[in-house]
């Protein structure tokens, strides 16, 4: 859904979307499993410059919630990660502060976020707010024991018959077990 400054000139926006599964690229790690209902309002915000300048700001106020998963940091399998968030964010026109040379800002515009010529994204801002929302580790449960670092055997599901290794100089390289695994981890 695009979010153009001409929609928001005589009234606020009101939307109710719905961003199917599939639809956005999170991360490798990050997999959406079903619909993300986003619901808000986008309102225009006119910026006087001084003689004759407005800047055309989009004050854009939202929630969101829906299903993922994302990869266990130890052993590589999928947790289900409810995720819901709300925001509050303002967008200039790139343009709008483009001029060449320094200039001060106030601490209000360091969190200001910018939109191309042609609109908003509302999927961009979400996919950016949902990146923002996910936990910085995952573990699919707090005594998750990871893979052997030799052969690579998810250590949760079975033991492996590899010998302890007494040092690194007898396994020098442990990420080779992870090596093969680039593979076979599925792109959200």
């Amino acid at each position: 859904m695009l979010i153009t400054p001409l929609q928001l000139e005589k009234e606020p926006l009101l939307f109710d979307e719905s961003i199917p599964a599939g639809a956005l690229d999170y991360a490798p790690d990050v997999t959406q499993t079903g619909p993300l209902p986003v619901a808000g309002r986008a309102d225009l915000i006119v910026e006087n410059r001084g003689h004759r300048e407005q800047v055309a700001d989009i004050r854009l106020r939202a929630a969101y919630h829906g299903d993922f998963e994302l990869l266990c940091a130890r052993c590589v399998e999928p947790v289900p990660t409810p995720l819901a968030g709300e925001f509050d964010l303002i967008f200039r026109p790139q343009a709008a502060d483009a001029d060449p040379g320094e200039r001060s800002i106030t601490p209000d515009e360091t969190e200001i976020g910018y939109y191309e010529e042609s609109g908003l994204s509302l999927e961009d801002v979400v996919r950016e707010q949902v990146l923002l929302t996910l936990p910085s580790r995952t573990l699919c449960k707090e005594d998750c024991k990871g893979l052997c670092p030799r052969c690579g055997q998810n250590l949760n599901l079975a033991t492996c018959n590899c010998k302890p290794s007494s040092g690194p100089e007898q396994n020098p390289s442990g990420w080779n077990a992870l090596a093969g695994l680039a593979g076979t981890i599925k792109p959200g």
